[in-house]
């Protein structure tokens, strides 16, 4: 059977913050007819980095995240701004949060971080001989420690739960799985 279509009928702003808009859309619902209202999150698409050395370490970052209140083992990445490309957002998030720079950038895969309530998506992105030659460049919010790992160890760090951002988690599928 083939999802029917909503209609939209309408949507309102709800609360707007510099990094997301949240907004009540009304849909039709494809049976009953009703007017269905659902929360959405409104952002930028964001973007992932796996950063490799030319010795085949992974350029991988600890920083502090409100969220969990708690530090997470990640990836660079960040929001893409207005206007800009997904591959220069990737090398300027790479640089701003490590001081690395990449010889060479492919995207590997795309994903929907959440579509039951985001509009957005997470541009993953293999960087290729990365060396640190550049400064780093924090946001104000931002702490960020760089460790190198054998990117044979990415593994047993996901299985053991070092690594569980969900988007990390699924830049290294894009890696590991779709891009082997």
């Amino acid at each position: 059977m083939a999802v029917e279509h909503w209609h939209r009928r309408g949507e309102r702003d709800l609360l707007a913050t510099p990094i997301f808009r949240v907004s009540e859309l009304k849909l039709r619902h494809p049976e009953t007819g009703a007017d269905v209202p659902f929360t959405v999150v409104r952002s930028n698409d964001w973007v992932n980095v796996i950063p490799l050395t030319p010795d085949g370490q992974v350029v991988l970052i600890r920083q502090f995240r409100a969220g969990i209140e708690a530090e997470a083992q990640e990836i660079p990445g960040g929001m893409i701004e207005a206007g800009e490309e997904p591959a220069a957002a990737a090398a300027r998030e790479l640089t701003e949060e490590t001081g690395f720079v990449a010889s060479s950038l492919e995207l590997i895969g795309t994903v929907r971080p959440n579509p039951a309530f985001l509009d957005n998506r997470c541009f993953t992105y293999l960087a290729r001989g990365c060396l640190p030659v550049a400064s780093t460049d924090f946001d104000p919010d931002e702490r960020i420690e760089v460790d190198l790992v054998p990117l044979e160890a990415v593994r047993g760090l996901i299985a053991s739960g070092a690594i569980d951002h969900s988007l990390v988690v699924a830049a290294f599928y894009h890696l590991f799985v779709t891009h082997a």
